[in-house]
């Protein structure tokens, strides 16, 4: 019995270290107002969009590669706060990918002022 929970202890220690590869975190003080945002929009955006300062790789980085799901790459583009509003009230510009009200209220203000700030960098 004692080996097979050391075995398992092992297997969840390599998972662990696996999911860890990779991954980056948001690229903000957590004193800095756009904190908030930045959080929020690295756990419920990162899927499909691409923000350095978010720690986000979403987006499809060659052409090849793109499928449907890819939303834009925030580095390269840039957006105002009522831009990133209306997206997020109506899934996207197009209405026909991104899930509608992802974040909503102060949530979503907040998303969309880290946004239009470090998007476009």
């Amino acid at each position: 019995m004692p080996r097979r929970a050391l075995t398992v202890v092992l297997a969840v220690v390599a998972v662990a270290s696996l999911s860890a590869c990779g991954s980056e975190s948001v690229d903000l003080a957590k004193s800095d107002p756009n904190y908030k945002g930045a959080q929020l929009f690295a756990e419920r955006c990162s899927g499909c969009h691409t923000l350095d300062a978010a720690g986000t790789q979403g987006s499809a980085t060659k052409v090849r590669d793109r499928e449907r799901v890819d939303g834009p790459n925030f580095n390269t583009r840039k957006e105002q706060v009522d831009q990133v509003l209306y997206a997020i009230r109506n899934g996207g510009f197009s209405g026909a990918i991104m899930p509608e009200n992802i974040v909503v209220g102060h949530e979503a203000q907040e998303v969309a002022e880290y946004l239009a700030k470090y998007a476009g960098r």
